[in-house]
């Protein structure tokens, strides 16, 4: 069903939509938004449940059967939204429920990682590698974070994903290894195929010393390292694809 909705951008709920950027009121309402139809629609298609309203700019032909829609001016969208473009279609969902996976395979841990783009794109690769969960631990960015949202181009409905301490992570029955540089055992020397937890870290310190087995991924080149993003993306789609061998 489609209906109005406000049509100034001083509007209280136009307010309380842009509040969502805000760390401290997303935990409060336990609500946060989705930006671009990409986005929207996976939670549509996945969590239909978690979504309070779908907000659509004046004449959009964005369809979600059985939602609330409301349509507004493109002013009003802009207003409540963080991107410049959030291309028409935006969405308020509630914090999405978290079970942890039974016999898990491969699992990311993000510990003390701040960068709401790294993290989201290590979740997007997560998905798409087939792990089970990704937890955020440490002093790690709120997954619920508009930019780390977007980083995700959708893949948060798609993979399960807590916050927790690094102690709660479940671990039983699994290889747990963490990223360095300077680590003695380079990635091409492990056996992938065994289910695995891996561990990265903050994007300019590394991770603190853990007492976890360490893996350094080889350079060819002269680069001096690999942003965290892609190292992440290297790991967990080599244990990927030696389990799926």
């Amino acid at each position: 069903m489609t209906t109005n909705g406000p049509t100034s951008v001083k509007s209280d709920r136009v307010g309380a939509v842009r509040r969502l950027s805000q760390r401290k009121f997303r935990q409060q309402v336990g609500r946060f938004l989705v930006e671009g139809p990409q986005a929207v629609r996976e939670a549509v298609r996945f969590h239909p449940e978690a979504i309070d309203e779908i907000f659509v700019v004046d004449g959009s032909d964005f369809a979600a059967d059985g939602l609330r829609v409301t349509e507004v001016p493109e002013a009003v969208l802009l207003a409540m939204t963080e991107t410049v473009h959030p291309q028409g279609v935006a969405a308020v969902c509630r914090f999405l429920p978290f079970e942890p996976p039974v016999d898990p395979k491969l699992v990311v841990v993000l510990h003390d990682v701040r960068d709401p783009g790294n993290a989201g794109t290590i979740l997007r690769t997560a998905d798409a590698a087939g792990a089970d969960a990704v937890y955020f631990t440490g002093e790690s960015v709120d997954p619920y974070n508009g930019k780390c949202v977007r980083s995700t181009a959708g893949s948060l409905f798609h993979i399960p994903f807590t916050v927790c301490d690094l102690a709660s992570v479940p671990t039983d029955g699994l290889q747990v290894l963490a990223t360095s540089g300077s680590a003695e055992r380079s990635l091409d020397e492990l056996d992938l195929s065994e289910p695995t937890a891996w561990v990265f870290g903050n994007e300019a310190r590394g991770l603190p010393d853990l007492g976890l087995p360490t893996v350094s991924i080889p350079l060819f080149g002269d680069a001096e390292s690999l942003n965290l993003a892609s190292a992440a993306a290297i790991c967990v789609y080599a244990s990927a694809l030696a389990q799926h061998r």
